[in-house]
């Protein structure tokens, strides 16, 4: 008897299984916590414990496959970020912005390269270059949310690492979204001998930089008259459901405009300054952080539970697969950890390199893309290739907030590192 069959009511069907997910999720939690790791660790791996199970087991609940539980996901990565965002202000990103870029700039052109190689190495003779270049570009993206959670959990979210590691993974987004839209007109340009699609390259790069200026220019010059005038509403509980709107209304320009989403709630949360807000936060005696923190700590884990349950467990067993993910995965490790040092002085390298490293959805959104990618009548990457760079970017997944989980350790609060 399956899953399914038990609850012949799929909104009921989606309860039980959303039960099953924050079981998963605290219990994991619980248990990276003890071993003094941070939750989010926990999360992931029970995640994956999921998807052995759905895998291993007929009629265990499909965790990744739930339409129900990838919308509340979506939602608590969304919300997750804008808390982040809602932790600094503009001024404070545009003081670690060249840091920022550097770092960025960094940790796409070295992962990049290295898993260049790495394919180049590992892959059969005779495989394809543009597989290679694609194959490295799946390494270049970064997922923010991951090391957001690990900051906001160690306290070292408005420290100047913590800025510099926000501010780079969103301009990293703009470049990962450029890679991909160049590697793809590669691939599709070696397949039927067109020519590189510059002018979609321009557009791309227009809307996204577009977005952002608008949005942090714009948006907070007029957040304070619209924040006033919502102050006169004479209903209850009124900041948190604006500020959300606002969240949400921004996460969808920020898809329209080409973005993840998530760079969108970023921005809503950089923009809403504390004294944007202050009459509403007076009038119902709690500031926006505390009301949306509750539902972040809800949310949240189960978009952690979900990649991990994303895996395909069944398809990393074989041993050329297990070679693959293993090199790629250190190769990634390698190159982001070395773009924290393209920080500067006054930062720790370690810490900022630590947070650059976990790929999560951002590098399975690229392997998606090649999968689809036709090349030389048959897919880009094949089912081999597509289980070793998703198990790679697992490793980093994983290996992201357990680094920077222990080298927080050693920073005091407020950032600053400790003494050697």
């Amino acid at each position: 008897m399956t899953f399914a069959m038990l609850v012949n009511d799929p909104f009921a069907g989606t309860l039980a299984l959303l039960a099953l997910v924050w079981v998963a999720a605290k219990l994991g939690g619980e248990v990276a916590v003890r071993l003094g790791l941070p939750s989010v660790a926990g999360e992931l791996s029970a995640g994956l414990l999921l998807a052995g199970l759905h895998q291993g087991m007929p009629g265990f609940p499909d965790v990744a496959g739930s339409p129900g539980a990838e919308v509340l996901a979506n939602l608590g990565v969304i919300l997750l970020m804008f808390a982040v965002g809602l932790e600094s202000t503009v001024p404070q990103m545009l003081q670690v912005g060249v840091a920022s870029l550097r770092v960025a700039s960094l940790g796409v052109v070295l992962p990049m390269a290295a898993g260049l190689l790495g394919a180049k190495v590992l892959l059969p003779a005779g495989s394809p270059l543009v597989v290679d270049v694609f194959i490295g570009a799946c390494l270049c993206a970064t997922s923010i949310g991951i090391s957001a959670q690990v900051l906001r959990e160690r306290g070292a979210a408005q420290s100047a690492e913590g800025r510099v590691i926000v501010g780079a993974a969103v301009i990293d987004d703009v470049l990962g979204l450029m890679v991909l839209v160049a590697v793809s007109g590669l691939v599709a340009a070696a397949d039927g001998g067109g020519a590189l699609p510059w002018g979609r390259l321009g557009r791309t790069l227009g809307l996204a930089t577009g977005f952002l200026g608008v949005a942090l220019t714009l948006g907070r010059l007029a957040t304070p008259h619209l924040f006033r005038l919502a102050s006169r509403l004479r209903g209850e509980q009124v900041l948190l459901p604006l500020g959300l709107a606002f969240a949400f209304f921004l996460a969808w320009l920020s898809g329209v405009a080409g973005l993840a989403p998530i760079v969108g709630a970023y921005a809503a949360g950089l923009i809403l300054e504390p004294a944007h807000v202050e009459l509403l936060e007076e009038r119902e005696a709690h500031t926006l952080m505390a009301l949306l923190q509750p539902l972040v700590m809800v949310m949240a884990p189960i978009f952690f539970v979900l990649m991990g349950a994303r895996v395909d467990v069944r398809a990393l067993v074989a041993p050329s697969t297990l070679l693959l993910a293993g090199v790629l995965g250190a190769l990634g490790v390698a190159g982001k950890f070395a773009a924290g040092f393209g920080g500067g002085r006054g930062l720790r390298a370690s810490v900022v390199g630590w947070g650059m490293v976990p790929r999560g959805e951002v590098g399975l959104i690229f392997v998606a893309v090649g999968a689809q990618s036709r090349f030389q009548g048959g897919p880009l990457l094949s089912p081999e290739v597509q289980a070793g760079i998703v198990g790679a970017i697992l490793l980093t997944t994983v290996a992201g907030p357990l680094g920077l989980g222990r080298v927080l350790r050693r920073v005091v609060p407020g950032g600053s590192p400790d003494t050697p």
